[in-house]
């Protein structure tokens, strides 16, 4: 059984000095109220953290909006079914359940994309590739401030609940789904949903077209990389740089890619904030 616990990291609850003056700021740049495991984990290398936002935090302040806006709008998604209000209803997602869901995928949309573009260039500056150019969108929308439910930890959950997220975690992973996308459990919130989300993906994993998503989500990610490492001006290398770019490249090419496309799917198949339609 995967546990992300496992994964190192200094929780947000625990950290104290610069790691949690990053932390604020990190929260505050992206408008959000939670602070991903991919910067957590930094935070248990020595430099790791104060390098790696202060070498990106400029692009998230900048053009990394417009090339995260057209990643999501250019990544080509599978068909799949919708969900239907009534769906919704008969499984038990009321209304205000609905509103919390949205929240949740409204976040992680926002949030996987930036931080693909982003650590991509990051990765590009050390490493860079060749490809075709890309173009940034024409306007970003910005994301609204969202209070996000506390982030279970998967021993806090049920076995079945458990079992379900593990199931969800290896679909679009091409390699061993090592790392829990963080989204899944901020959706454990709500078993039904996620029992129908994994009902809508299945067919879609069993064909490949997941694993297919994954993969052009990162080649997407290192094409606007690309674009955006020509403005980075990378901080002082910590002495811990090839095992923070290990850690960059494993959730890049992983999770983050991973849901960059997966969530989007989910996003477009549920319906929208009570009372916007």
């Amino acid at each position: 059984m995967i546990q992300q616990e496992s994964v190192p990291s200094v929780l947000e609850t625990a950290a104290t000095g610069e790691i949690a003056d990053i932390y604020s700021d990190i929260r505050t740049t992206l408008n959000t109220s939670v602070v991903n495991l991919i910067w957590r984990n930094l935070a248990t290398m020595p430099g790791a953290l104060p390098w790696a936002w202060s070498t990106v935090r400029p692009l998230y302040l900048g053009a990394a909006a417009a090339h995260a806006e057209a990643a999501r709008r250019t990544l080509a998604l599978p068909d799949a079914p919708a969900f239907s209000t009534a769906l919704l209803s008969a499984a038990g997602i009321e209304p205000g359940a609905l509103t919390n869901i949205l929240k949740v995928l409204d976040s992680y949309h926002h949030t996987n994309a930036l931080a693909l573009v982003a650590l991509s260039a990051l990765l590009e500056h050390y490493d860079p590739t060749n490809g075709e150019p890309v173009q940034p969108w024409g306007t970003a929308p910005g994301a609204a401030q969202t209070e996000l439910p506390a982030l279970p930890p998967m021993a806090n959950l049920s076995a079945e609940v458990q079992r379900l997220i593990e199931e969800l975690n290896g679909f679009g992973e091409d390699t061993d789904p090592y790392l829990i996308a963080s989204m899944y459990r901020h959706l454990a919130y709500w078993p039904p949903y996620l029992a129908l989300v994994r009902t809508m993906l299945a067919p879609l994993q069993a064909d490949g077209s997941l694993n297919a998503l994954t993969r052009s989500a990162r080649a997407l990610g290192r094409a606007h990389g690309r674009v955006l490492s020509r403005q980075l001006a990378a901080a002082r290398s910590p002495d811990s740089l090839q095992q923070a770019l290990a850690a960059c490249r494993l959730f890049v090419e992983h999770p983050i890619a991973r849901m960059t496309g997966i969530c989007a799917i989910i996003r477009r198949a549920t319906p929208p904030h009570p009372g916007d339609a």
